[in-house]
């Protein structure tokens, strides 16, 4: 599976984006999907994630009510959109594949794309 991740840009506090992960290789309805997102100087952490339906998804608290995971089987693109952006959300956001497993650990997720930055101004 190969993750493109796209959409990222500059973008004042209050505002919004979203973000794109376009897989190739196989078919992501099959799986779950997750973005992570690593600020400078600190370690990667898990921001969202899908089931492959479509029905249920996970957010880290910090982004609930902000951001919304959501994806599109017929286009293989799982999307982030996020709203009421703040300056503590500068990151690197990635997308990741999990083949048969669920959840919010790194270590459940099987690919990942390169990346896609988002930088939020105060």
């Amino acid at each position: 599976v190969q993750l493109q991740a796209s959409g990222g840009g500059f973008v004042q506090a209050g505002g919004s984006l979203r973000i794109s992960c376009a897989a190739s290789g196989r078919t992501l309805s099959n799986y779950n999907m997750g973005w992570f997102r690593q600020a400078p100087g600190k370690e990667r952490e898990f921001v969202a994630a899908i089931t492959g339906s479509g029905r249920s998804t996970l957010y880290v608290d910090s982004v609930k009510g902000r951001f919304t995971i959501s994806r599109d089987n017929a286009q293989n693109t799982v999307y982030l959109q996020m709203n009421n952006l703040k300056p503590e959300d500068t990151a690197v956001y990635y997308c990741a594949v999990s083949i048969a497993r669920w959840g919010r650990a790194q270590a459940l997720y099987d690919y990942w794309g390169q990346g896609t930055l988002v930088t939020v101004s105060s």
